[in-house]
């Protein structure tokens, strides 16, 4: 057997003296670390590095309160979905909104709406009606994607269809367009 070249190290054998200086030096670091704490965060920028000509990017329109042009006798409207996104260019975001009546029985016709809010009334109002509830179509699959509106419509190809199902499936799409919304098909819409 080979000897070592190197003589045996003191520390190889530890005993509980070591142990109680390696506690102590831990909970030295611990206990400095914490008095030496960095200033808390903020979310202002320094001096100078502001962003121009960024406008400050205007929350979309709540539904909450909003009067819709549906009638619903003593029931109240239900908004049953809704999604934001700047559908005119302007910079500031509109609210679409599906509603419809808080029927407690059978499905009742959806109406969708655009608000928006103007830039002096903080109230949001409705200035577009994309699906009029009399049509007797519910909206499924709906969302707000580059600028456009995007939903598939369930309607009824006779009034003896039962209103729990829909015969009639259509893909439809609004942009807004030369001051109004133009309602097109997508590509690769079905219709059942």
């Amino acid at each position: 057997m080979q000897q070592s070249a190197v003589p045996e190290l003191a520390h190889t054998n530890t005993r509980p003296i070591h142990w109680v200086a390696t506690a102590t030096a831990i909970a030295g670091v611990v206990a400095l670390s914490s008095l030496l704490q960095p200033g808390p965060a903020t979310a202002a920028q320094p001096p100078g590095s502001e962003p121009r000509n960024a406008p400050a990017a205007a929350p979309p329109p709540a539904t909450d309160g909003v009067d819709f042009p549906l009638d619903c006798g003593p029931v109240k409207t239900v908004v049953a979905d809704r999604a934001s996104g700047d559908l005119d260019g302007d910079g500031r975001p509109e609210t679409v909104a599906v509603v419809h009546c808080d029927a407690g029985m059978s499905t009742p016709p959806d109406g969708v709406y655009v608000l928006t809010r103007s830039a002096d009334k903080a109230e949001p109002r409705v200035v577009a009606t994309l699906v009029d509830p009399k049509d007797r179509v519910t909206v499924s699959d709906f969302t707000v994607r580059d600028g456009a509106v995007l939903a598939t419509l369930h309607g009824y190809s006779s009034a003896d269809v039962p209103t729990c199902c829909p015969d009639e499936h259509d893909d439809a799409k609004w942009q807004w367009r030369d001051g109004a919304f133009v309602r097109s098909t997508p590509a690769g819409a079905r219709s059942v």
